[in-house]
């Protein structure tokens, strides 16, 4: 059994932050989900970026679609959904064996739509429509004209990963937003079974932010110690509709940006139930080499407590982080984005 096989025993999932036409051309994916029990797959225009520009495997199929599309962003779903196809199926057997709990793949609406919540949903259905897999799951920013549109497209039966949650009101309102979908979904009279969802919360960007502003017996220690008190309120919430799927905790950005901090910290500290971690290659790589598999998402929950008392006194505000953070990552996603849109065009 791997390392990173061993999470499983915790029952926390591990994804792989990461999808090119490589990864499915080498086999090396299906060889991940076999040896390593990676249960699902996430991507993002930053992703896709890397991909396009550094795998040779799109090269000729980008040049016949510039002769059939005019639009980049056409040409660049042209591209890259037959890769989320083929990444669908290749994981369906997880999903069906699951019964649902695992297996899937997340594609990202375009960033432009971030404040646009009609432009959301829209984008939405029509992704979820052309992907055409059970398995797939809508990326969707957690800003308020996302969060409206997570709403209404889990009301519609689409499978949803809520993107860029940073702090605690921030995650509030998608479980919120997640609950009130279903209840809608429920009070037409449709079914709620099968709907899958998660919540997507970053994690290392919390720690690179603060560790500046805080003194050494804080630094390192406030993203780890959030994620958990998350977990707690979570492990708290009241039930769904009768059916229901509950949407889980995805911890994200979980590779470690500082190099003093031990590589596979943000995977090794937030291990529990019902959970998932979405990583990229190289924190694949280093769990998979010399990663420590133990229930750690509910330990030391005083500790953690205080942890976040003492940053409030110090009048850090995490909600104000948290908005600060969203912006950030949604510049980010953008100027990828924008890269991408370039790279195609």
């Amino acid at each position: 059994m791997s390392r990173l096989q061993k999470i499983a025993q915790y029952g926390q999932q591990i994804w792989l932050d990461n999808l090119s036409r490589h990864l499915l051309d080498s086999g090396e994916l299906a060889r991940w989900i076999a040896e390593d029990a990676i249960a699902g797959v996430t991507s993002n225009p930053a992703i896709f970026y890397n991909a396009i520009r550094n795998d040779a495997g799109y090269q000729a199929d980008l040049a016949r679609i510039k002769g059939e599309l005019a639009e980049p962003e056409a040409r660049f779903e042209a591209l890259v959904l037959p890769d989320i196809r083929r990444a669908c199926d290749i994981l369906r057997p997880l999903y069906d064996e699951s019964r649902g709990d695992k297996g899937y793949v997340s594609f990202e609406v375009s960033p432009s739509l971030a404040h646009d919540a009609a432009g959301t949903l829209a984008a939405a259905r029509r992704l979820w429509a052309e992907i055409d897999r059970p398995n797939a799951m809508i990326k969707i920013p957690a800003t308020p004209a996302g969060i409206e549109a997570v709403q209404a497209a889990i009301a519609a039966g689409i499978n949803v990963n809520v993107t860029l949650i940073f702090g605690p009101h921030q995650l509030a309102a998608v479980q919120a937003a997640h609950r009130r979908g279903l209840e809608t979904r429920a009070t037409r009279g449709a079914s709620v079974a099968g709907i899958a969802s998660v919540a997507s919360v970053f994690i290392s960007r919390i720690d690179t932010l603060l560790d500046p502003q805080l003194p050494p017996e804080l630094q390192g220690r406030i993203a780890i110690a959030s994620a958990r008190a998350a977990y707690g309120r979570w492990r708290e919430l009241p039930p769904l509709p009768a059916g229901a799927m509950p949407q889980k905790l995805l911890w994200a950005s979980t590779s470690s940006k500082n190099p003093a901090y031990r590589d596979v910290r943000y995977v090794e500290e937030l291990i529990g139930p019902g959970t998932v971690n979405t990583v990229p290659d190289a924190t694949l790589a280093a769990f998979r080499d010399h990663g420590e598999a133990a229930a750690t998402l509910e330990c030391c929950q005083k500790e953690n407590h205080a942890l976040l008392a003492a940053l409030a006194a110090r009048g850090v505000d995490m909600d104000q982080i948290a908005d600060e953070l969203l912006a950030a990552g949604l510049k980010q996603f953008e100027e990828a984005f924008a890269k991408l849109l370039e790279l195609v065009a």
